[in-house]
């Protein structure tokens, strides 16, 4: 009987420790939800003082753009992007200032001659999750049904096929 009852006792420890590191967890998922909404503002603030400049030269470097861009105010931080296959230049940057105010000041620069090419300077834009460059909020996927050219599948019964590879 003293067996079952230590066996018990085991079990309660246990369901006890598991309860602890549950509200251990709980809690710190709530900080971090509290950090990740901070940080979703902090990104809207630093897109706030930030600008996209395109048609950058391939050669060019963030201290060079920096440089240019100097005369309009403290500069936090260049991005030069980067594809994500090759290592290449995608041909434009960010420019992120230490004050909302310079963006003012930068988008003068738009036209302006950088390394033999006209550079465009205009605001950063926050990504609203959701909104494509194409949809621009039209919803998400391609519409079903609409508009087919004469002789092309519309959708209905397709047999059941054994084996080989079927798309859809």
């Amino acid at each position: 009987m003293s067996d079952t009852q230590d066996d018990l006792e085991a079990m309660k420890a246990r369901v006890a420790e598991m309860e602890a590191e549950a509200a251990k967890l709980r809690e710190m998922q709530e900080t971090l939800e509290k950090e990740g909404h901070d940080l979703k503002e902090d990104k809207e603030d630093v897109d706030a003082r930030s600008i996209y400049v395109g048609n950058v030269d391939y050669e060019s470097t963030p201290e060079e753009i920096q440089a240019h861009f100097q005369s309009c105010g403290t500069i936090n931080r260049v991005t030069i992007l980067l594809d994500k296959y090759t290592g290449h230049p995608k041909g434009y940057a960010y420019v992120e200032f230490a004050e909302p105010s310079f963006v003012a000041n930068a988008l003068v620069l738009n036209e302006s001659l950088f390394r033999g090419r006209n550079l465009k300077v205009v605001p950063k834009r926050t990504n609203v999750p959701g909104m494509s460059a194409r949809g621009r909020g039209r919803g998400r996927g391609r519409g079903r049904g609409g508009y087919a050219p004469r002789g092309a599948y519309r959708g209905g019964f397709r047999g059941r096929a054994r084996g080989g590879y079927t798309p859809y």
